[in-house]
C-alpha cells in the first residue's frame, strides 16, 4: 500500500514501495487526495502483475498524453470515418493532457466543462465522449499498457444531460438581463406529410412552386427522383445511395449489397417493389436519355451521376453537400419548411415500424443501425398494438 500525507501547502504526497520491483521508493504529488488514491490503486495493481510504468523508471513512455493514444489509435485501428474529425478536434482539446492524470474524477470534469464552459449539446457531448471512450479502450487492451481501466467507460447514464447544478452555473456566468438557454436533448422528429411528399413529387415532376413563374431547373431530374425514393423506401443514408455501383444491385433477389456502410460494416438492403419499380423505370430512362438522363450512361458502373468514383474524405463530403443543397431548393420549392434529406431516413424507418410487423432487430438489419436501443424512440409508433396481447 502506498503512504500518503498532506503538505502545508495543501497538496498530498504519496510514496510508492514495492521491494523486488522498484529500484528505489516512488514519490507522486496530487492537488487532490481522490486523485491520489485513484492513480495509486491503478499504479498498485500493475506492480503486482510486475509492470514498472516507464515513468517511474525516468523513461519517456511511447504514449504519455491522450495526442500520443489518438496518433497510435488512428494508426493501429481501421477507424470509423466519422469517428476521425471528431478525434481531430479532440486532439486540439484535450490532447495534452497526461494519462497518468486521466481517471474517473478527470472524466467527470471533462464532461462539466463541456456544459458550464463551452455550453455544447447533450448531442456533441455523447460523441466526444464516445469517440475518445473507443481509443481509451484500444489503449487498455495494448500489451503491457499502463492505462488499466476507461474512466469514460464508467460514466453514469445521462451523463450529457444537463442538470440542476449545470442550469444554475450557466445562469450565474452569464451577462445580466440576457435569458440563458440550457442546451437539452432534442430528438429530430420531421415527418413528411402526405401532403409534403405529393408536392415533393410534382415539384422534381417540373411543376411550378407557389407564386414562381417556372419551374426549377433540375439536372439529372430522373436521378433526383430516384433517389428520393430509394430513401424513402430503404432507409439508405445519403452517401451510400449515390456511391451505389451496378454489381451491388441484385434485382432478383430483391437486394442492395453496401460493401462499407458509415458504421465500417457491410450491410444487405432488401428492396420493396416500389423501389425495384423505381430502379426499373430509371434504366429505361438512362437507355433513352429521358427525364434529364442524357449523356449518362452509368459510368464506372456506378448508378447515379454525381459521384465521380473518388473515395477521398473531401470528395465525398463536396458530393454529399451538393446533393443536400440541390433536395434544399427541392423541399423548399415544395413548402417543407425545415425538412433536409437526411430526414427522409427517419421517414423511411418510421413507416417500417408503421407499416410492417418487423421486429427491431430486423429493422436495425435494414436500415443500420448498429445499436437496436437507437430505435426505442420509433416504440410509440406501434404503441397500441401491445393492446392486442393484453386480455
Amino acid at each position: 500500500m502506498a503512504t500518503k500525507r498532506q503538505r502545508p501547502s495543501g497538496s498530498w504526497e504519496f510514496i510508492v514501495r514495492r521491494k523486488g520491483v522498484l529500484p528505489r521508493p516512488v514519490s507522486l504529488t496530487f492537488e487532490r487526495e481522490e486523485e491520489g488514491d485513484n492513480y495509486c490503486a491503478r499504479l498498485e495493481a500493475l506492480l503486482d502483475r510486475g509492470i514498472v510504468p516507464p515513468e517511474l523508471l525516468n523513461e519517456k513512455p511511447d504514449i504519455a498524453t491522450i495526442r500520443d493514444a489518438i496518433r497510435d489509435y488512428l494508426v493501429q485501428v481501421a477507424v470509423a470515418e466519422s469517428d476521425k474529425p471528431v478525434l481531430a478536434t479532440l486532439t486540439g482539446k484535450v490532447g495534452e493532457i497526461e494519462l497518468r492524470s486521466v481517471n474517473y474524477s478527470w472524466a467527470e470534469s471533462w464532461v462539466r466543462s463541456m456544459k458550464q464552459d463551452e455550453k455544447l449539446s447533450p448531442s456533441t457531448i455523447r460523441h466526444y465522449v464516445g469517440s475518445l471512450a473507443r481509443c481509451f479502450d484500444h489503449l487498455t487492451r495494448r500489451p503491457n499498457s499502463t492505462f488499466v481501466t476507461n474512466p469514460l467507460r464508467l460514466l453514469p447514464k445521462r451523463y450529457a444531460t444537463y442538470n440542476a447544478a449545470d442550469a444554475a452555473v450557466l445562469r450565474a456566468t452569464a451577462e445580466e438581463g440576457r435569458e440563458v438557454q440550457v442546451p437539452v436533448d432534442e430528438w429530430r422528429d420531421r415527418r413528411l406529410a402526405p401532403d409534403e411528399e405529393k408536392a415533393v413529387r410534382g415539384i422534381m415532376d417540373g411543376q411550378k412552386p407557389e407564386g414562381r413563374q417556372r419551374a426549377l431547373a433540375l439536372r439529372w431530374q430522373g436521378a433526383l427522383e430516384l433517389l428520393f425514393e430509394l430513401a424513402i423506401e430503404t432507409g439508405m443514408r445519403l452517401r451510400e445511395m449515390y456511391t451505389v455501383t451496378l454489381d451491388q444491385i441484385d434485382t432478383e433477389r430483391r437486394t442492395i449489397f453496401l460493401d462499407k456502410t458509415k458504421n465500417g460494416d457491410k450491410r444487405q438492403v432488401p428492396l420493396t417493389s416500389i423501389a425495384l419499380g423505381a430502379l426499373a423505370r430509371y434504366r429505361q430512362q438512362v437507355e433513352a436519355g429521358e427525364r434529364g438522363m442524357g449523356g449518362w450512361q452509368f459510368d464506372g458502373g456506378r448508378l447515379l451521376p454525381w459521384w465521380n468514383g473518388n473515395d477521398s474524405p473531401m470528395a465525398l463530403k463536396q458530393t454529399t453537400a451538393l446533393l443536400s443543397r440541390q433536395y434544399a431548393r427541392i423541399f423548399e420549392a415544395a413548402g417543407c419548411t425545415d425538412f433536409g434529406f437526411h430526414d427522409l431516413r427517419h421517414e423511411a424507418t418510421s413507416r417500417l415500424f408503421e407499416r410492417t410487423k418487423l421486429s427491431d432487430l430486423q429493422i436495425a438489419k435494414i436500415t443500420g443501425h448498429k445499436d437496436p436501443r437507437m430505435l426505442s424512440r420509433y416504440a410509440n409508433l406501434r404503441g397500441s398494438d401491445l393492446a392486442l396481447y393484453l386480455w
